[in-house]
């Protein structure tokens, strides 16, 4: 099979286009003929400085595919059944090989596409928002990076729930095509501070819940949006910057700073019946997943390289 690989951390142009071994079927999982590979930031971190699991390493958590091989323990799916996965590695590839718990059942007229996006980036926004977030109905919310998978997620999912939505992004322009997904105010955060814009927006209450998928100095920021009992969802470093915040200021107004990993759970029931509600969802319509851009897996080192440049509104595709 064909897959992008790489042979040793760096930017993206480390990444090759190479035949590799095809994968062996594990008793317990299965083995997809992938459709679409939705790019993660965890992916580009990987790439970037994480373990090179195998040699040649085939980054990815996340793809659509339809399976072409059942393990003998597994009873729950079928050949041909179309389904969305995620692991630790793998998705970068033709066919990729996946435990079948990791497996979600794409409704029949649902897009593989669109399914591909939803369990890392949907699932993590829902975790941020309800599960460690506690939002409620008439709350405030700041999603930082909100034209991200992450971002877009997390601004469908909080005005679903009857919240005010704040978010953050790099231009006027793109702001303004966040609120057809339910934005309500947006900060361009190269233009001014993002903790004065957020006070300024809220008659100086600040926010409720802050979704913070970037890190780094951005952290500090969302820190200081905080109101009183404010709660922050840190998830991810996209920012790849030290963690160096002081988080005494948290204190004063009892407010809290929580990390989510959605990796820590997704093997829970918990998780996995969450997942599979979302997917649901969008099958019928109720949350919108939206595609940037597609690229061919051949010019994997070209998409990773467009996702770093900060342009995307949505996620970004490779199609085997």
């Amino acid at each position: 099979m064909k897959a992008a690989v790489y042979y040793e951390n760096g930017t993206p142009d480390v990444l090759r286009y190479e035949d590799v071994p095809d994968p062996v079927c594990h008793p317990k999982g299965v083995i997809i003929r992938v459709l679409a590979v939705s790019i993660e930031g965890g992916d580009t971190l990987n790439r970037w400085r994480g373990p090179l699991v195998t040699t040649p390493h085939i980054v990815g958590y996340q793809a659509s595919g339809e399976i072409v091989e059942v393990g003998s323990e597994v009873e729950h799916l079928k050949v041909g059944q179309k389904v969305a996965t995620v692991d630790g590695f793998g998705s970068h590839a033709e066919l990729r090989p996946v435990p079948a718990r990791n497996c979600w059942p794409i409704p029949d007229g649902f897009d593989p596409r669109l399914a591909a996006v939803i369990p890392v980036a949907f699932g993590t926004a829902h975790d941020c928002l309800f599960e460690f977030g506690r939002l409620k109905a008439g709350e405030t919310v700041l999603v930082q990076a909100g034209a991200s998978g992450v971002g877009l997620a997390a601004i469908q999912l909080a005005k679903r729930a009857g919240a005010t939505v704040l978010a953050t992004a790099s231009s006027d322009e793109r702001l303004e095509r966040l609120k057809q997904w339910g934005l309500d105010h947006g900060v361009n955060y190269k233009a001014e501070d993002v903790a004065r814009a957020v006070m300024r927006l809220t008659d100086k209450k600040g926010v409720n819940l802050v979704v913070d998928s970037v890190g780094g100095a951005t952290l500090a920021g969302s820190l200081a949006s905080l109101g009183h009992r404010g709660r922050c969802s840190m998830v991810g470093n996209a920012g790849r910057e030290p963690m160096t915040v002081d988080v005494s200021s948290l204190m004063g107004g009892n407010r809290s700073l929580t990390g989510v990993f959605l990796g820590a759970e997704i093997m829970t029931d918990r998780a996995h019946d969450m997942i599979q509600g979302l997917i649901d969802s969008a099958a019928r319509g109720e949350i919108e997943v939206v595609i940037d851009r597609e690229f061919p897996l051949s010019e994997a080192a070209a998409a990773h390289a467009y996702i770093e440049s900060r342009q995307a509104v949505g996620r970004v595709l490779l199609i085997p």
